[in-house]
């Protein structure tokens, strides 16, 4: 135990707007310096996580953030541990406070890709150590905030900027209200009916938007939306345990794919994102995902960049 306060990152807003820069900036610097093999031992930051271990406990299948965070903690020169639910006692009733009880007195900080967002909250209130949200059902704050990276990487800036985000109203909406807003842009939500962000985070995001001089809308006009968009994005129309609604989800949902329409009413410069994985031809067209406006695959790799910085920000 120190006398350092301990510091959680469950959501985009954990980080106060001037952090959140800080972080970005730090990501960029790391992405500018990513050392190969040969030059490690020359990186800045090689070695800031000297002696330290992280569990990465996954209760969710996942690709781009179980690599990004194992790749990224042995970069920064620390150990590690990757685990699933399944190899826990979590997954034989041990309570979440116990598990974050007995892991403080292992680990320096743990990552953890779960369901409820209570389960992260639970974490943060019984441990000791950083607790980093890896996605939830509520939100998703570390691919957030290496889409605000990749897209101040397009596009120069993010303050001003219009991002449109096309589909279900899920934790990857309201990571991006909440992280638009804080940056000053103007956040624009087109989804079906029923399938609304949550009310709570809306306005919250419009709060901070107040302070950022950004702005927020809600919308069930996906051709309104997308009108001037700098930005458009969209996720999978059916999340992880929302398999039996794909069917109903992808007749409801069609009029919100991102495909030349969207493209053609967004400014002719726009970005297209998605955070992965994809399914062409549903919430995404192959032309949008695959064309030249497309920085998918560049977000994918700043999810490294972005991460590190976090875990750089929370544990040194």
């Amino acid at each position: 135990m120190t006398d350092t306060p301990i510091r959680h990152f469950l959501t985009v807003d954990d980080l106060q707007p001037e952090e959140l820069l800080a972080v970005l900036d730090l990501a960029d610097d790391l992405k500018a310096e990513r050392p190969t093999p040969a030059s490690r031992a020359s990186s800045t930051w090689g070695d800031v996580l000297h002696g330290k271990s992280v569990a990465l406990i996954f209760e969710k299948p996942s690709t781009r953030t179980r690599v990004s965070f194992e790749v990224g903690v042995r970069e920064l020169g620390g150990h590690p541990v990757v685990l699933t639910g399944q190899q826990l006692q979590l997954g034989r009733g041990e309570t979440v406070a116990d598990t974050a009880r007995v892991l403080s007195r292992y680990v320096h900080a743990i990552v953890l890709r779960t369901f409820g967002q209570d389960r992260l909250e639970d974490l943060a209130e019984a441990g000791d150590i950083p607790i980093i949200n890896a996605l939830s059902d509520l939100t998703h704050p570390c691919q957030a905030v290496a889409d605000l990276q990749t897209i101040r990487e397009y596009k120069g800036t993010l303050a001003g900027l219009k991002l449109v985000y096309l589909g279900d109203g899920n934790n990857m909406a309201h990571s991006l209200l909440k992280a638009g807003a804080m940056t000053g842009m103007h956040v624009v939500i087109g989804h079906p009916e029923g399938y609304a962000p949550n009310a709570q985070i809306v306005d919250e995001a419009r709060t901070l938007a107040e302070f950022s001089g950004g702005a927020v809308t809600i919308t069930t006009d996906p051709e309104a939306a997308c009108v001037d968009a700098d930005v458009l994005y969209t996720d999978v129309w059916a999340s992880m345990g929302q398999e039996s609604e794909s069917e109903e989800r992808a007749e409801l949902f069609k009029p919100y794919q991102l495909n030349a329409s969207a493209m053609a009413a967004a400014r002719p410069d726009a970005i297209v994102m998605h955070c992965l994985p994809a399914h062409r031809g549903e919430e995404i067209t192959t032309e949008a995902i695959d064309g030249e406006a497309s920085v998918v695959f560049s977000q994918a790799e700043n999810r490294l960049h972005a991460q590190k910085a976090l875990l750089i920000t929370l544990l040194t």
